[in-house]
């Protein structure tokens, strides 16, 4: 067989497989309700995965965030001063795991520019390398929280910038925001090679008062092993989504729902997302 009869092997059954979507979709939605409502349609049918539509669902979300709903608060930003040292910087890079940096000068608000980690690294090892932290920067972009994330993600796309400082009503800075933070919204969670490897026993931790700490990214099969549960996972990966999917919302800190026999109350979240959960076992002394 020819490279090309190969190729073109296939060719039938993705004719089929786009047939039977544009099928799925012959009702002409008019509302993006009820674009979502098809497409959870053909996703029941089997035309399409249940993490095809998760995507599918948040790629038309995002289109009504803005920046605000999903920035990095300036309280949790990792800036650097512009008149440290190089090694105090490097500590401080090397600590944090990240790889861009808002430079800042006497003022956390005097944004200067962004430091790579890279350009920082080449700086440092560099025979003759700069002499300062300035002539490392690269320009600051600087957006208002009111920007929508599909406006803000075409643009980190054309620019080939990966990080935005926010700016508040009154010219200071409200916090940052990378193209990571947006496709977050489409894909789910992107751990990078920085990010620490998943410890399975570090995600459900027992207290003292026979409870139990779980991380809401703790996956569904992990959670079921660890208890003898039986929720199930084809709809949602986690157990920080089985929990939200169950409330209808996304709740604070301090909410309380019961699972059969667990109690789960939300022990830390902010506007994004559920970081942990408490939980409680019924029947358990």
């Amino acid at each position: 067989m020819s490279e090309d009869d190969s190729s073109n092997s296939h060719a039938p059954e993705r004719r089929s497989w786009l047939e039977r979507i544009s099928s799925a979709l012959s009702g002409e939605p008019t509302t993006r309700e009820d674009l979502v409502e098809l497409l959870r349609d053909a996703q029941a049918d089997g035309l399409i995965a249940a993490d095809t539509l998760r995507m599918m669902e948040g790629a038309i979300a995002v289109s009504d965030l803005t920046v605000g709903d999903v920035m990095i608060p300036r309280s949790q930003m990792v800036a650097l001063p512009a008149e440290a040292k190089f090694l105090d910087l490097m500590k401080l890079v090397v600590e944090s795991g990240h790889s861009r940096f808002p430079v800042h000068g006497e003022e956390k608000d005097e944004i200067l520019g962004i430091l790579l980690a890279k350009d920082l690294l080449r700086g440092v090892v560099a025979d003759h390398g700069p002499g300062t932290i300035h002539e490392l920067l690269r320009p600051a972009v600087l957006i208002p929280e009111s920007k929508r994330l599909d406006v803000l993600l075409r643009e980190f796309r054309q620019s080939r910038n990966h990080m935005a400082i926010v700016i508040d009503e009154h010219g200071g800075v409200a916090g940052l925001v990378t193209i990571e933070d947006v496709l977050e919204q489409i894909v789910g969670d992107i751990d990078d090679e920085h990010d620490d490897a998943e410890d399975p026993n570090a995600l459900i931790a027992a207290q003292a008062d026979g409870q139990f700490v779980v991380d809401a990214l703790t996956p569904i099969g992990d959670f079921n092993e660890r208890f003898k549960a039986d929720f199930d996972d084809d709809e949602y990966d986690t157990i920080g989504g089985l929990v939200v999917a169950a409330i209808g919302h996304l709740p604070e800190a301090g909410e309380e729902l019961t699972l059969g026999r667990f109690v789960f109350r939300v022990a830390s979240a902010d506007a994004r997302r559920i970081h942990a959960f408490h939980v409680g076992v019924l029947g358990d002394a």
